[in-house]
């Protein structure tokens, strides 16, 4: 892995000579995005979130990088079919430079991208009209990854080149007021092949009580309180990894209690603990990803919402590594792993009812979708890969 700040991140996702790079059509040219109900709560049994699945097409977001070779012109709009997974792609909201992660407000008016460049910024975009309501800094560099609080009144973003994590007010419109607070990790020092912090996901936990942040560069998660009212941080814990693990991505268990870290450098992943009163995270022995000795960077992992699986999005190996949950989210068992028929799994994604699996591939610019299994954890190709240029992102609907 380099360690040359955040070019870092180009580097390991540098596009593959002969990539795919269809560009979609221009936002002008592009219906207007179906109507979005609000998700149903999970189901018990696969059927019954079968019978509920929307005849209509839904919204699906695409992230890129617009300064790489090859890469888009902006936010990709499409619209999949929530039974087959068929993708179609409408149109691009210009005007957004590099958007490499979208995050949706809870309203579900507002779509929130990162600027990943030099001199980070978020930018909202009204839905309804896909207009851009502007962009505000975050205070460092080539932020990748942003959440909203759960009550909609704070977006919370990490700049990876920068280790840093910063707090912007959300106003009535869904537009961004400026940056209420910006903490950069400064301690513990970087770990082994690290110059410094990189601030990797910005996130809050299941009961809404904290707000944690994983940094790469030092191979911690930090958990803070986050005043509701002034949008500022406190930090109240730290939690570390194994020395070099380069943790990336956090996803929680629904039971609140226990959380799963995919760690990018080491190859591995890990179970954490989670303590609600304190905010204290432990970090769990390092597991294995199932992908053998081979170069790979575990990119994202995520948990069904029945609790009972999760699929971790393998660059390099290039597949979905399957494990089934345990002793009520305290244990990972790993299954096996599936091909995910792409090229760098940058970022996976659920459909809202869960019953499909999107995953952005970087390298080959295509999107591919699975069907879910709930009830055994199997997933199936769904339909033919997508094109989308440096797909970076997907954000279904």
């Amino acid at each position: 892995m380099d360690s040359g700040g955040w070019s870092r991140r180009r580097f390991v996702g540098a596009l593959a000579s002969g990539a795919a790079a269809a560009a979609l059509p221009a936002c002008d040219d592009a219906p207007e995005p179906a109507a979005t109900p609000a998700p149903e709560p999970e189901a018990g049994t696969s059927a019954s979130r079968e019978a509920r699945r929307p005849s209509e097409p839904r919204p699906l977001y695409l992230g890129t990088y617009t300064s790489a070779e090859g890469g888009g012109k902006g936010i990709g709009l499409a619209t999949y079919d929530a039974a087959t997974g068929r993708i179609t792609g409408s149109g691009t909201v210009t005007g957004v430079g590099d958007p490499s992660y979208l995050a949706l407000h809870p309203d579900r008016r507002t779509l929130y991208a990162v600027d990943e460049r030099d001199d980070g910024a978020v930018t909202a975009v009204r839905l309804a009209d896909r207009k851009v309501l502007g962009s505000r800094g975050t205070g460092g560099a080539a932020p990748c990854h942003l959440s909203v609080h759960p009550g909609g009144r704070w977006l919370l973003s990490a700049n990876y080149g920068s280790g840093s994590v910063a707090v912007h007010p959300i106003g009535a419109s869904g537009a961004l007021g400026e940056r209420t607070d910006l903490v950069r990790h400064t301690t513990p020092p970087p770990g082994p092949g690290q110059e410094g912090p990189h601030a990797h996901q910005f996130v809050t936990s299941p009961d809404g009580g904290h707000v944690l942040a994983v940094d790469l560069g030092t191979d911690t998660v930090y958990t803070y309180r986050l005043d509701d009212k002034a949008g500022t941080l406190t930090e109240v814990a730290q939690a570390h990894t194994r020395p070099g693990a380069g943790p990336r991505h956090l996803t929680f268990h629904p039971g609140g209690r226990y959380a799963y870290l995919a760690n990018e450098v080491d190859n591995t992943v890990a179970v954490c603990s989670y303590d609600p009163a304190s905010g204290r995270v432990e970090v769990g022995e390092a597991q294995s990803t199932g992908t053998g000795p081979g170069t790979n960077y575990p990119a994202q992992i995520l948990v069904t919402a029945n609790g009972r699986y999760a699929f971790l999005a393998n660059r390099g190996h290039n597949s979905l590594t399957r494990y089934a949950v345990e002793a009520d989210g305290a244990r990972l068992r790993l299954l096996g792993t599936v091909p995910v028929g792409g090229d760098f799994p940058r970022q996976i994604a659920f459909s809202p009812e869960g019953t499909l699996l999107f995953a952005a591939n970087q390298k080959s610019s295509t999107v591919t979708v699975f069907h879910v299994d709930g009830a055994n954890g199997g997933l199936r190709r769904a339909s033919e890969a997508f094109p989308s240029p440096v797909a970076v992102c997907a954000l279904p609907l």
